[in-house]
């Protein structure tokens, strides 16, 4: 759920490109005889991820328990890596006061975002979209990620309970947990340091290149807005102007408000923010694009480093993040 960031040209460094799960990936290694095994151990984890957390494949496990949830209350065991995933989701619910909630789904599949984004922009002729907040205790009852109760397990997995109707979406969440969990294992697993680039979600982990890794913030068109410099700090960027689509003549894009089932304000191109983990950085990013006006005034209370660029230009900073300055690189 973010734009892509590129890591500034380093020629010490290694890097590999690939694509999966419907991103643009980088894998950056201090070692260069580390990078073919780093890019195994993505892909690895990456084809598991896509196995259970995919709302685009029947097969996934958030997709069976979605089919399982159609008309009733589930309760079921799942495996070590959803219940990875989930812990982080809920831990991303609880800092940003369910800003960033994985109980959106169907509001996400309502607004047209129900397959990958190739299909979505191919169809014509949508329904008017309506937010589908799913009754689970009564009445007028909201389901949020109040309601998705998980015992964790450690190694073993977990057991999941959520209401009828409800849909998980990890999309604001998973990948960047991924970044976070791949920089821990490279670093150690392999030797030299490691920035590992998930479309956008970008953790590091081992040793530092000289000066720190550079790190260049991307426009959604491809050009470098500005380049800073990370010591070990995770960054993130989520846009209201790469995942888009068109749907009943108004563009629309993949971060729903959960307060109100609809797609958020389009108040922001996009947000890029710093966190000591890639997860809270997503949040952050992710929950600023939901409040829209209010988010630097969130932002600073939270201590959260940001660079808020609107759509026509401007450039708000928050404390913590630097000044923008003439890169030569």
């Amino acid at each position: 759920m973010t734009s892509d960031i590129a890591t500034a040209s380093i020629s010490a460094l290694t890097s590999a490109r690939f694509r999966a799960i419907g991103c643009d990936h980088e894998i950056l290694t201090t070692v260069a005889g580390s990078s073919a095994e780093a890019v195994r151990i993505v892909r690895e984890l990456l084809d598991e991820l896509d196995l259970v957390a995919s709302r685009f494949r029947a097969d996934s496990q958030v997709s069976r328990i979605a089919e399982a949830a159609t008309h009733a209350r589930v309760v079921t065991t799942i495996g070590p890596l959803l219940t990875s995933c989930l812990v982080a989701a809920l831990h991303a619910a609880r800092i940003t006061d369910g800003l960033v909630d994985p109980t959106v789904g169907r509001s996400v599949a309502a607004s047209g975002y129900d397959a990958d984004l190739d299909v979505v922009r191919a169809r014509a002729g949508y329904a008017p979209d309506e937010p589908a907040f799913v009754p689970s205790h009564g009445p007028g009852h909201r389901v949020t990620w109040r309601d998705v109760h998980l015992e964790a397990r450690d190694e073993a997995g977990g057991r999941l309970e959520v209401p009828a109707g409800t849909l998980l979406d990890l999309g604001a969440t998973a990948k960047a947990h991924a970044a976070d969990l791949l920089a821990t294992r490279l670093a150690a697993a392999l030797p030299g340091g490691f920035l590992v680039n998930l479309g956008g979600d970008i953790a590091v982990g081992g040793d530092l290149p000289d000066g720190g890794w550079e790190i260049g913030v991307e426009a959604a068109e491809g050009s470098t807005l500005q380049v800073i410099v990370s010591t070990g700090q995770a960054v993130t960027t989520s846009s209201t102007r790469v995942r888009t689509w068109r749907r009943d003549g108004e563009e629309r894009h993949h971060i729903v408000d959960p307060r109100t089932g609809r797609t958020a304000p389009v108040t922001w191109a996009q947000v890029t923010c710093v966190g000591a983990t890639c997860l809270e950085a997503n949040a952050a990013s992710t929950a600023a694009i939901v409040l829209g006006a209010d988010a630097p005034a969130w932002l600073t209370a939270h201590g959260i480093p940001a660079r808020l660029d609107g759509l026509d230009g401007s450039v708000v900073l928050t404390s913590g993040w630097p000044a923008p300055a003439p890169h030569a690189g």
